[in-house]
């Protein structure tokens, strides 16, 4: 269904950036008054976290994507953390984006959002938001002023566990995973999609270094760090890599084909995929 134009908010330019370099996921901040989309595929953030029918509903498409792409299906856990993946990953950047381009962090509540996941398309109602002092956006309603760059670092993950803690509640009974490997799970959605996005804005090296003061591990939910290393390849150069807190379950489908970044992936395997990618 078609939205309606709402005037801009003060994480607006930086959801503009991030669809200019990232076409596939499109954000519409809701204004004043404006209802949350509705049918023709929109799913909202409370359904997910109620673990119903809307959950249901969601991961139908993960489990018929399976079938369509690779001719069996998969095991319900490994549907049920495929959908999670496909969530997260968009959500984490509704919230690590403002922050790296703009150094505003809003706070999206499950009520907040609403997601129409064959559209790539995410509707959000921002209010309050954690900002530095000498921000212009410091005396606006819904400011939250915090000391430095350390206190608006807690706010990122702060949001993020707002946000998606009750989407794990919906989640967790489908997945076969205990509360430390679901956290693993959001902590590389969040290392994993600010790192590709800023990849596409041109600033890998920054990223890497924002997210590594991000997550220096042991800060709690999130059980791991952004664990970015470089590993040397076949010519001498650099390839940058990570090694992921938890596991997509990937390998299940096709156990020989695994990510460059699995815990199951070797140091040799990987160097052989990421050369394979930069020579493409």
């Amino acid at each position: 269904m078609p939205l309606s134009a709402s005037p801009p908010s003060v994480v607006a330019e930086a959801y503009t950036r991030l669809t200019e370099v990232f076409p596939a996921l499109a954000v519409t901040d809701l204004g004043p008054g404006e209802a949350a989309p509705e049918g023709e595929g929109w799913i909202p953030a409370t359904g997910l976290a109620e673990g119903g029918a809307a959950l249901d509903a969601f991961l139908a498409w993960d489990e018929d994507q399976v079938v369509r792409d690779y001719g069996h299906r998969a095991r319900p856990d490994v549907v049920a953390s495929f959908g999670l993946h496909r969530y997260a990953w968009p959500v984490c950047l509704l919230i690590t984006v403002p922050w790296f381009l703009r150094r505003r962090v809003p706070r999206l509540p499950v009520e907040h959002v609403t997601y129409q996941r064959s559209l790539g398309h995410m509707a959000v109602r921002t209010g309050a938001f954690a900002c530095l002092p000498d921000d212009p956006a410091a005396a606006l309603p819904g400011a939250r002023v915090v000391a430095d760059e350390e206190a608006l670092r807690a706010e990122v993950r702060a949001a993020v566990a707002e946000h998606l803690g009750p989407v794990l509640t919906g989640f967790g009974p489908r997945m076969r995973r205990r509360e430390r490997a679901l956290w693993g799970m959001v902590t590389d959605e969040i290392v994993d999609g600010l790192w590709y996005v800023a990849q596409l804005l041109g600033e890998e090296r920054r990223a890497r270094r924002e997210l590594e003061l991000l997550l220096p591990g042991a800060t709690k939910p999130y059980p791991g760090s952004a664990g970015f290393r470089e590993l040397t390849g076949p010519n001498g150069e650099s390839l940058p890599t990570r090694d992921r807190v938890s596991c997509c379950l990937f390998y299940t489908l096709r156990p020989e084909d695994t990510c460059a970044t699995c815990p199951r992936t070797c140091d040799a395997d990987r160097v052989t995929k990421l050369t394979a990618t930069a020579a493409g």
